[in-house]
């Protein structure tokens, strides 16, 4: 809570500071002049907001299925044309599916990016920090190919205790950490397995407002067309504008908005308020190899058939799934790392206001 109120403090101060300099130039300015201040505020609602990026598929962004951490580059740069300073810190592999998982012991070295992937190479140019990019691996040297990697909690507790100090001179900040945006949607029962959401949830941990962000692949969730990216980048961007406008980063709970596949064409639906649900979209199964001298089994992962009956099928009225996979709405749910059953928030006011904005304010795509 006392980070939140700092966090509020500070983005009351600078939004005070952009407005009284404008105000205090209007009685000589020309019309145009005005014009251009007022554009010019438009354009960038998110001026000096500090957010810490990870995500849990890497900071690589060098797979042809899109799946390492290209959703990352995309929110970045929507990020920084919105006046951002952005810093990244990420797993330096994919470490889908790692939860909230942290590492307890070990070195983590941190890789800074130089040469980012082609088409984000000028993006986030003069920010204040110069935005950089890290991968964070488990070595005690540099990290190479087979490195293994931290964990997404591990980079945001990393960065949040010691890194941003270090390397942004973020000694009292970020303002907001922004998770993903992560390859495949993070709904239902996948969210317990979730890195994207698990290092929102250590950042909430630290007294730091998150909003963690995953995206719809193609019709066959094996791809993830940059499109797709794109457009939940850009309904993200102006989203968070519009929380950061109404006062609502919190630290109470952790924001998750998923967006859906739209590189068929179809538009996205207004976005709505949903619950995390309790079927499963992405199904585990083990399969025993034919070998007898091992006993070993692979994983293999497959979609749910959502069948009446079937133990993966989603049974909560307004569960994320429904509203994302089968209706084609964004969906916003709250999360919060609280696992007392029966546990009453302390920050219902805070949701009702957040839920309001979500099914009146927020922009459409």
């Amino acid at each position: 809570m006392a980070r939140t109120l700092r966090t509020t403090l500070r983005t009351t101060l600078v939004l005070a500071g952009v407005t009284g300099a404008v105000l205090s130039s209007l009685g000589a300015a020309a019309p145009d002049e005005i014009a251009a201040a007022t554009s010019s505020r438009a354009s960038q609602p998110l001026a000096g907001l500090r957010v810490l990026l990870s995500n849990d598929d890497s900071m690589q962004a060098a797979r042809p299925s899109h799946a390492d951490g290209l959703g990352l580059y995309e929110i970045r740069k929507a990020l920084c044309d919105a006046g951002a300073d952005v810093v990244v810190m990420a797993p330096w592999q994919v470490q889908s599916g790692k939860g909230t998982a942290v590492t307890n012991g070990g070195t983590l070295t941190l890789a800074r990016r130089t040469r980012m992937p082609e088409g984000y190479e000028n993006d986030c140019a003069g920010t204040p920090s110069g935005s950089p990019v890290y991968g964070v691996c488990l070595s005690a040297g540099p990290c190479g190919p087979d490195t293994p990697s931290a964990t997404p909690a591990d980079t945001v507790k990393f960065a949040l205790r010691t890194g941003l100090a270090a390397k942004a001179g973020w000694t009292d900040g970020p303002d907001l950490v922004v998770t993903g945006i992560n390859s495949g949607p993070n709904v239902s029962a996948q969210v317990n397995d979730s890195g994207t959401v698990g290092a929102a949830l250590a950042a909430i941990d630290q007294g730091v407002p998150a909003v963690a962000l995953s995206s719809s692949g193609d019709a066959s969730q094996t791809r993830f067309p940059v499109v797709n990216y794109r457009a939940h980048a850009r309904f993200a961007a102006a989203f968070l504008a519009g929380m950061r406008d109404r006062g609502l980063f919190t630290d109470r709970f952790a924001v998750k908005v998923d967006h859906p596949d739209v590189s068929a064409g179809r538009p996205a639906e207004a976005p709505v308020w949903t619950s995390v649900g309790h079927g499963q979209v992405v199904w585990h199964a083990y399969q025993p190899q034919p070998r007898s001298d091992v006993d070993s089994y692979d994983i293999t992962l497959g979609v749910c058939p959502d069948r009446p009956g079937d133990p993966c099928t989603e049974t909560v009225r307004d569960a994320d799934s429904t509203a994302l996979l089968k209706r084609g709405h964004i969906t916003v749910a709250p999360i919060t790392a609280d696992r007392t059953y029966g546990a009453r928030t302390d920050g219902a006011r805070d949701l009702a206001r957040l839920k309001h904005y979500v099914t009146h304010d927020a922009p459409r795509s």
